[in-house]
């Protein structure tokens, strides 16, 4: 008996996001939700903030932050899901930022892999909806190559008291 084949939308250009029947560039697409992507952060302890190996990127772990500070919190605590995913939403334009100075957003061919560590109480359960916020961002400015693979984590405590910190992998031209 064969095996079913399971069937994948193909992955479209390299930068490039599918909407309406109009072809769009990832830039483009952040111009048009009037997005303007950060600088790379200076880290702040012993890392880099990618590193390049062959057709992939690693882009370390990224903490939400609000004015440049911080975003300090604990789903479940001191804030609600909505705002945990507003948090990942902001965090997906830093790792952007961050992509686009490691190869520019235009050779970007897929987001491989996000991990989310959401700080929550022990009690929390909706981490994977707290992630939706960077997961949603990533699929609507580079289309089919924006979906991934993903986990989400609640984590008792986070660098600074950060609510979140998501890292990335993409895969590259």
């Amino acid at each position: 008996m064969d095996e079913p084949v399971l069937q994948f939308p193909e992955t479209p250009a390299p930068g490039t996001v599918i909407n309406q029947g109009n072809t769009m560039s990832a830039y483009d697409k952040l111009k048009a939700l009037n997005i303007t992507l950060p600088p790379v952060a200076i880290p702040v302890a012993a890392y880099l903030p990618f590193v390049r190996t062959g057709n992939l990127v690693f882009l370390s772990g990224h903490i939400a932050k609000k004015d440049g500070k911080p975003l300090v919190g604990q789903l479940g605590k001191n804030m609600t899901t909505e705002e945990g995913k507003a948090a990942a939403r902001s965090v997906a334009i830093d790792l952007m930022g961050t992509l686009d100075a490691a190869v520019g957003l235009g050779k970007i061919k897929r987001i491989v892999k996000l991990v989310s560590l959401v700080n929550s109480t022990g009690d929390y359960t909706e981490h994977h909806l707290v992630t939706n916020g960077a997961s949603e961002l990533f699929a609507e400015i580079f289309g089919d190559a924006g979906t991934h693979a993903r986990a989400a984590f609640g984590v008792a405590q986070i660098p600074m008291g950060a609510c979140v910190e998501i890292d990335l992998v993409a895969e590259v031209e």
